[in-house]
């Protein structure tokens, strides 16, 4: 578990199969939306640091200059600043905690955006997990949001990180967006973490 000084919230919206992308690893426009988009960018303007996988960074020119901490597997990039305001960060060289300790010494909220594999990893490390659902949308094939779900999809996978779910928000009736915040209750040990498959993402 981190340092209680670091509050680690992570952000999805899913299709009705339980994935966060297609097949290629591409959020579809059916997927998105504009009151799920507008919630997301509220919270991450809260956050002191994002961390997020290298086809997500790659994917999002960080216009608005957050502080990036990118995961990858490269045995040479433990912990390497690429530019003033993006890290490039190896879980397995240096832990969560020194990185925040180092990127973050002040703590605050720390935003996970995605994908699967960031997801996967810090899902023990989770003091909440802002899920947004579309209804409709299915993606033959695509990326689960996090490595292993199963057929209980995220919700199993949420719960059995120790987490339990709040009201299920409507926050796009029009367009069956739903939106449930997930929480760790404060006495609550951390789950053993899952292990992360795939590149990370």
């Amino acid at each position: 578990m981190t340092d209680p000084a670091w509050d680690i919230h992570g952000y999805a919206i899913i299709c009705e199969g339980g994935c966060i992308a297609d097949a290629a690893g591409i959020l579809p426009e059916a997927l998105k939306n504009d009151a799920d988009w507008a919630y997301f960018q509220a919270e991450l303007d809260r956050a002191a640091l994002c961390i997020l996988g290298r086809t997500s960074h790659e994917a999002t020119p960080n216009f608005k200059r957050r502080l990036r901490a990118v995961m990858t597997r490269d045995p040479a990039a433990a912990l390497n600043r690429r530019d003033d305001r993006t890290w490039f960060w190896n879980p397995e060289a240096v832990p969560l905690d020194a990185m925040l300790a180092r990127l973050v010494p002040d703590g605050g909220r720390v935003a996970v955006p995605g994908g699967a594999a960031p997801f996967t990893l810090l899902a023990p490390q989770f003091d909440g997990f802002h899920l947004s659902a579309k209804a409709g949308v299915r993606l033959a094939g695509g990326t689960p949001c996090f490595h292993g779900q199963g057929a209980g999809g995220p919700a199993a996978f949420l719960r059995g990180a120790g987490m339990v779910p709040g009201p299920v928000q409507q926050i796009d009736p029009d367009d069956g967006v739903t939106l449930t915040v997930w929480t760790r209750p404060a006495a609550a040990a951390p789950a053993a973490a899952p292990t992360a498959q795939g590149d990370p993402a």
